[in-house]
């Protein structure tokens, strides 16, 4: 037997605004929110993401980080000014590398890479 993710929990200055930003960047949408945060959902398959209201201040690079990819039809490139166009920086990426780094408006880093996916819920991954 083997686990499954249920939520992803991100602690967030704004929660609201993290929640609307990632929901329109990935074509999710908000499924529920309270004084303590915001979730936002995609596919039944897919964990939800969970924005909790902190004031701890991010310091240091993430330990963990989401990589974003374009969907068919789309490039990395045009993803990656997308996601500018909702509030998204483009912090860098190493020569030569096939992704580029960003930051989100709370300044959590995540990669949009060059690996073209279909849309969900089509599988992307065999077992």
């Amino acid at each position: 037997m083997v686990a499954r993710i249920g939520e992803i929990v991100v602690d967030s200055r704004d929660p609201r605004a993290a929640a609307t930003f990632w929901a329109a960047a990935l074509g999710y949408r908000i499924t529920d929110a309270d004084e303590t945060g915001v979730a936002v959902a995609g596919h039944p398959s897919a964990p939800t993401l969970l924005f909790l209201a902190s004031t701890d201040v991010k310091r240091h690079k993430n330990r963990l980080h989401l990589d974003i990819c374009p969907t068919v039809g789309t490039t990395r490139d045009e993803e990656v000014e997308r996601l500018q166009a909702l509030g998204a920086v483009r912090v860098g990426s190493p020569d030569g590398a096939s992704w580029v780094v960003m930051a989100d408006p709370d300044g959590n880093e995540f990669c949009v890479m060059s690996t073209v996916l279909p849309p969900e819920p089509e599988p992307f991954h065999h077992p």
